[in-house]
């Protein structure tokens, strides 16, 4: 069977920060030429939006009363994945310490969480050939009928080593607490907090490379296609 024929298949990848999510799922995607969608980017773009128009991010009811202003648009082609927010590229200013720290507060909040569960939802429903859609809670909220379900796990040590890598010149112990703290922020949350869908396969990336875990990933998805 063509690839071009393969039924479009939808693929929830979920983990917390530093298990090598966003590499992968991209990586994937464009190997098997299905759509990427970057959840966190999403979440990370409504409060870059707060805090660029002075929402006190401390204050729940605020950030609930505007969550449906700003109009967030993602491009899902995973070589060269785009977000906008009202026209403005902000692929950049997201990934700023600033919205870093305050994402995981605005994510918590029921109204944001429903506005962009929504939005990631007719994204996947609009992917003709199917889509890898990372994150933290889609393969439990945002899509639970997703065809395939993984669950990225890694030490803190392993993460926070990739982290660090990452944010240049960043001091390994603090990136390790700060990766905790967002993990025990995330996954005790209310509404949507990161978790393991019970049908996930979990992918433990702490002794492997990324080029192995693509490889791992690319065989389940392959495997799924096929039985379908």
């Amino acid at each position: 069977m063509e690839n071009g024929a393969a039924q479009p298949v939808i693929v929830a990848i979920d983990g917390p920060s530093g298990t090598g999510k966003s590499s992968t799922s991209k990586a994937v995607a464009a190997q098997l030429g299905l759509s990427y969608l970057d959840t966190g980017a999403q979440y990370r773009a409504i409060t870059w939006w707060m805090v660029t128009n002075g929402i006190d991010i401390d204050d729940p009811s605020a950030i609930a009363a505007v969550a449906g202003k700003p109009e967030i648009v993602s491009g899902t082609d995973p070589n060269a994945p785009t977000i906008t927010v009202d026209g403005t590229d902000v692929s950049a200013p997201i990934r700023t310490q600033e919205v870093t720290s305050k994402v995981s507060a605005v994510s918590a909040v029921p109204e944001v969480r429903a506005r962009i569960t929504e939005l990631q939802r007719s994204i996947a429903a609009g992917a003709e050939h199917g889509i890898v859609v990372e994150g933290r809670d889609i393969g439990t909220t945002v899509l639970p009928d997703a065809d395939l379900k993984i669950f990225l796990t890694a030490s803190p040590e392993a993460r926070a080593a990739r982290r660090s890598g990452e944010l240049k010149g960043a001091d390994l112990h603090s990136t390790r607490e700060a990766l905790l703290k967002r993990d025990a922020a995330d996954s005790s949350r209310t509404t949507s907090p990161l978790a393991k869908a019970d049908d996930a396969v979990e992918v433990d990336t702490t002794d492997l490379t990324l080029a192995q875990v693509i490889e791992c990933v690319v065989t389940l998805v392959e495997e799924k296609r096929a039985g379908k």
